[in-house]
């Protein structure tokens, strides 16, 4: 039953919306199998990343990895990198674990949860080298704006878990939240542009052009990169 009390809790409005497929037989084994291997849920709570990983290396966490190939390639080019990944969507988490037993990558820790939940509640501050945002839903009708991640309290929780001097890349190819990010990323304490003010920063190698990019592109759609750095 509601209460008052109930309705008086302000909800925090979800950047995202569960439309998951069905599952393959493959992503189904590999969800059951190995993410007690590879996976972290919010019940572990805080967490120790190189207790996580078994060593002290650099960190970078990824939001969003969709399908899991675009992270799976960085992996495998920077073993001496760690990678922590989130993704709502089961299909893509198992596509990874595909992935990841196929390669054999040990660098890669995946959850499942909400971003935001993560970041929060288990991220340790001050801890990641760089955090990458790629085609994060655009929710491109201007009523739902108010839905998109990037807002000036998610940047700040960002640039809280971010060592000093670690990067927040982000890509789009929507042109009007791409301006958005630009804008709402120059107006916050404590990071720079790294291309400059008001500059967009061209493809770094170490992002793979992925199929959705590609077929973006041959619809004219236009990627934008920004890469900020946390300052202070």
């Amino acid at each position: 039953m509601i209460t008052a009390a109930d309705q008086s809790v302000p909800q925090r409005i979800r950047s995202f919306v569960k439309r998951e497929g069905r599952l393959t037989k493959g992503q189904l084994r590999a969800l059951n199998e190995l993410f007690p291997t590879y996976g972290i849920t919010l019940a572990q709570g805080r967490l120790d990343l190189d207790r996580l990983f078994g060593r002290a290396a650099p960190r970078i966490l990824e939001i969003g990895f969709g399908n899991g190939a675009s992270l799976a390639a960085i992996a495998a080019r920077h073993p001496d990198t760690d990678y922590l990944g989130i993704e709502v969507h089961r299909p893509g988490v198992g596509n990874l674990l595909l992935q990841i037993e196929e390669q054999g990558l040990m660098n890669i820790r995946i959850s499942n949860d909400d971003a935001v939940e993560v970041l929060e509640q288990q991220i340790p501050a001050a801890s990641l080298d760089a955090v990458y945002l790629f085609f994060p839903d655009p929710w491109h009708k201007k009523r739902h704006h108010k839905r998109r991640i990037v807002q000036p309290a998610f940047a700040q929780l960002i640039r809280h878990k971010l060592k000093i001097g670690g990067l927040f890349h982000l890509a789009t190819d929507w042109e009007n939240y791409a301006d958005s990010m630009l804008e709402v990323l120059t107006s916050q304490e404590g990071f720079e542009n790294v291309a400059g003010p008001g500059r967009f920063t061209p493809r770094p190698d170490y992002r793979p052009l992925t199929k959705f990019e590609q077929r973006g592109q041959r619809l004219g759609h236009k990627v934008r990169d920004l890469v900020f750095r946390r300052t202070a």
